[in-house]
């Protein structure tokens, strides 16, 4: 099994701000900006709190809640009215789908989604974030794969509950690729195949609690790049990899969306994301 830490939801570059955690500690990781799409944000629907008001205070304006919002990956049927057979999916294409072929990820394969959170706050009304308050990468979400296939060879029976999928809206592209999810997950049959956290939990953060800044991510000792261990991909430089006698310290990468590690060389890595889908699953919406 491989398993992939995939950069999703709001950041600096994308939306140009972090993810909320509410004051009551649930959180929501954000649909990116999408002009093309044919998803809204006042469109969205989370826990009875429609997205565009969120969105449009949170970036200052600069995202209406009229924009197009890139719903993908998609974990919830409750977040838009749905054609029958909807099932989670997920979406990739260009270099991120290039770089997931390159590293053979298939059906079986394991998706982590991870963003960057900050708390937020009501002030006058309005949603801001809560003023010097750090953001930190967190695990929000996840999703195995049942089937890979490109969208220029979707079935027709498929294309009907896809239709609204922002990958579904392009151009003809053999490299434009949907993910569907598992109904069950292998790992603990118990599980969804697929779901996202509706709390923050201490154990699904990734940036360490010393560092100033979120890249700096603290990872169980047995992360570390052993000898003749491929390393998370987009991480080979030695430089960004350091360890005690309880941890490993990663200095993840700026930019890059899907970070790749075979299970096959860390066998620890299966119980370590089983552990977060349960810690994650405690409070979970899974379909």
């Amino acid at each position: 099994m491989k398993i992939i830490l995939s950069r999703k939801g709001f950041d600096s570059s994308s939306g140009g701000c972090p993810n909320p955690v509410f004051p009551d500690g649930s959180l929501l990781a954000l649909p990116i900006p999408d002009q093309r799409s044919v998803v809204r944000y006042d469109q969205l629907n989370h826990q009875g709190m429609i997205l565009g008001e969120l969105v449009e205070d949170l970036t200052g304006g600069r995202v209406p809640a009229s924009s197009g919002a890139h719903l993908d990956p998609d974990l919830c049927a409750g977040h838009l009215e749905r054609e029958p057979g909807w099932r989670p999916v997920l979406g990739q294409s260009g270099s991120a789908q290039g770089h997931l072929r390159k590293q053979a990820v298939d059906a079986g394969d394991l998706f982590l989604f991870f963003g960057l959170f900050r708390p937020v706050e009501r002030h006058l009304g309005r949603w801001r974030f809560v003023p010097k308050t750090p953001s930190r990468h967190v695990v929000w979400g996840w999703l195995q794969v049942e089937q890979v296939i490109g969208v220029d060879e979707l079935p027709q029976d498929e294309r009907a509950w896809l239709a609204y999928h922002p990958h579904c809206q392009r151009d003809i592209d053999c490299n434009n690729m949907l993910y569907l999810g598992h109904k069950q997950l292998s790992l603990a049959n118990h599980l969804a195949g697929a779901g996202f956290g509706l709390r923050l939990h201490e154990a699904c953060v990734l940036t360490d609690p010393a560092a100033s800044r979120p890249s700096a991510w603290r990872l169980p000792r047995w992360f570390y790049p052993g000898h003749q261990r491929e390393p998370l991909s987009f991480h080979h430089k030695p430089e960004r990899w350091s360890r005690n006698s309880r941890y490993c310290f990663l200095q993840s990468v700026a930019r890059g969306q899907e970070f790749v590690l075979d299970s096959r060389a860390y066998p620890a890595a299966k119980k370590w994301a089983a552990d977060i889908i349960n810690t994650l699953s405690e409070t979970s919406h899974a379909s």
